[in-house]
C-alpha cells in the first residue's frame, strides 16, 4: 500500500515558468548554475544553487549560502513571482524529449512509507549530499527538489492522467532551451483526488526511487531533527511518480586518471584474459547489448566482450557496472571504492560518447569507458532483493525542472 497526498505547491505565476524553471542544483557546478542564471532574476537557481548570489570564496555549503536561499524565495513571492495554490491539489506532468513522451503525477509520498521500505532504494547516500539539502530544507522550509519515483504500470491510473491531458488546459507549456518540453496541468477536484489516492492504497504496494535518493533521505531527516515541532506536511516529501512503461534509462559512463603504471597496450592484454578485445578504430563504440563495454584510449576505440566466469546471474553480480568493477576497476586499476576514489569520474550518457573523447584527448584523463544501459526490470529486481546497485549506476532523462512546483513544510 502506497501512501500519497496532494498539497498545496507553490509554483510560480504562468508568464514566469520558463524563466523560473531550471535543471535540478545536483547536476549543475555552482560555475555553470551561475552562468545559467546570468541575466534571468527570475531562475530557481538563486533559490537552490544561491552561492551564485555570493562571493566566489563563499564555502557553498556554509549557513550563509542557505539564509540566502531563503532570502531569495521570499523575495520571489513577494515579488509575485511565486504564489501558494489555495487548494490540496495533484498536478500530472508531462516531458517531451527527441519526441517521446513522458507523463507523471506530482504528489506528496509518505515518509513513513520511505522509512518502512515501502518506497524502494537502489543506492547508498552520500553523509554530506544529505546534510547540503537538509540544512537548505530546514532553512527554507522548502524541499525543492523533486524525487522521481517509478511504479508498475496500473491501467486505471494511466486512464485518468491521459484523460486529464486530454480534456484540460496545461497551467504550463514550454520548451527548455535544451529543446525539451515541459507541460503541467492540475487535478483539483475532490472525486479524482480520492480516486487516484485510492488506487495509489490499493493497487500500487510499492514505488521505487529512480532518481533523488539524497534528495529523499534529507527530507526524512529533517523530519526526525524537528521533533516534536514537526507538522503534517513535514511527514511528506516532493515526489513525481512516472509509470515504468514509460521511462528510459540512459547509459552512465566512467572515465579514469590513469592506468595504475600500465601502457594502454599492456592494458588491453590484462583486460583480454577476462573479455574478447576487438579493436574499432577512430569511431565511438556504443556497446549494443548487455555485458559489452567500449574502451577508448590513444585516440582508439576498443570493442571489451564479457566472457563466461566474469558475472554470476544474482541482480547484482549481472550488471555491467559490476563486471566493470571486478574485472577492471578493482583488479587492474585498484579502484575499490568509486564513491571516493580521485582516480575516476563518471559521464552522464546525455552528455554522448563525445565528451569521453573531450576528457580523453584534453589529458585530462587516461581512458573511457562506454557501457549499455542498466534496465528498469534490473532496477525493480535489486531494490526488491533489498541490494543496492553500484554508484552511479543509472542516469535517467528527462529529468523533472526545478520551481516549477515546490512542496513548502511550515504551515
Amino acid at each position: 500500500m502506497s501512501i500519497i497526498k496532494p498539497f498545496k505547491a507553490l509554483r510560480p505565476q504562468a508568464q514566469f515558468a520558463k524563466q523560473v524553471a531550471s535543471r535540478p542544483y545536483d547536476v549543475l557546478s555552482s560555475a555553470e548554475a551561475k552562468t545559467e542564471a546570468r541575466g534571468n532574476h527570475s531562475s530557481f537557481l538563486h533559490i537552490t544553487k544561491s552561492e551564485i548570489d555570493l562571493p566566489e570564496t563563499t564555502d557553498i555549503h556554509s549557513q550563509e549560502v542557505y539564509d540566502r536561499a531563503k532570502e531569495n524565495l521570499t523575495a520571489f513571492i513577494k515579488r509575485d513571482i511565486l504564489f501558494r495554490e489555495n487548494k490540496d491539489c495533484f498536478y500530472v506532468y508531462r516531458l517531451i524529449m527527441d519526441g517521446r513522451s513522458q507523463t507523471g503525477l506530482v504528489c506528496t509520498s509518505s515518509i513513513d512509507d520511505y522509512e518502512n521500505d515501502v518506497i524502494k532504494k537502489h543506492e547508498f547516500t552520500r553523509p554530506e549530499k544529505e546534510q547540503d539539502r537538509i540544512n537548505h530544507i530546514k532553512t527554507t522550509g522548502a524541499q525543492t527538489g523533486n524525487v522521481f519515483l517509478a511504479y508498475r504500470n496500473v491501467a486505471a491510473l494511466d486512464e485518468i492522467v491521459e484523460k486529464c491531458v486530454l480534456t484540460k488546459t496545461a497551467v504550463y507549456n514550454f520548451i527548455a532551451d535544451d529543446g525539451i518540453e515541459h507541460a503541467v496541468w492540475i487535478i483539483n477536484d475532490t472525486d479524482a483526488i480520492n480516486e487516484i489516492t485510492n488506487i495509489f492504497e490499493e493497487e500500487v504496494p510499492c514505488t521505487y526511487i529512480a532518481d533523488g535518493h539524497h534528495r529523499a533521505a534529507s527530507a526524512a531527516k529533517v523530519r526526525k531533527t524537528l521533533g516534536g515541532n514537526v507538522s503534517a506536511a513535514a511527514n511528506y516529501f516532493l515526489t513525481t511518480l512516472f509509470p515504468a512503461s514509460q521511462l528510459h534509462i540512459m547509459d552512465y559512463n566512467r572515465v579514469v586518471k590513469n592506468l595504475n603504471g600500465l601502457s594502454v597496450t599492456d592494458f588491453l592484454a590484462a583486460i583480454a584474459q577476462d573479455f574478447i578485445v576487438e579493436e574499432k578504430g577512430a569511431e565511438a563504440y556504443k556497446p549494443k547489448q548487455l555485458h559489452e563495454f567500449g574502451f577508448y584510449a590513444d585516440n582508439t576505440w576498443y570493442k571489451l566482450t564479457a566472457k563466461p566466469g566474469t558475472y554470476t546471474e544474482d541482480p547484482i553480480g549481472v550488471l555491467d557496472v559490476t563486471i566493470l568493477q571486478n574485472n577492471i576497476l578493482g583488479k587492474l586499476l585498484n579502484i575499490h571504492d568509486q564513491r571516493t576514489d580521485k582516480n575516476i569520474d563518471f559521464v552522464g550518457g546525455i552528455r554522448g560518447l563525445g565528451e569521453l573523447e573531450k576528457r580523453v584527448n584534453s589529458g585530462e584523463m587516461a581512458a573511457a569507458f562506454s557501457l549499455y544501459p542498466v534496465s528498469i526490470e534490473q532496477l525493480f529486481s535489486i531494490a526488491d532483493s533489498g541490494n543496492v546497485m553500484p554508484p552511479k549506476s543509472t542516469w535517467f532523462e528527462p529529468k523533472l525542472r526545478d520551481g516549477l512546483l515546490t512542496h513548502l513544510i511550515y504551515e
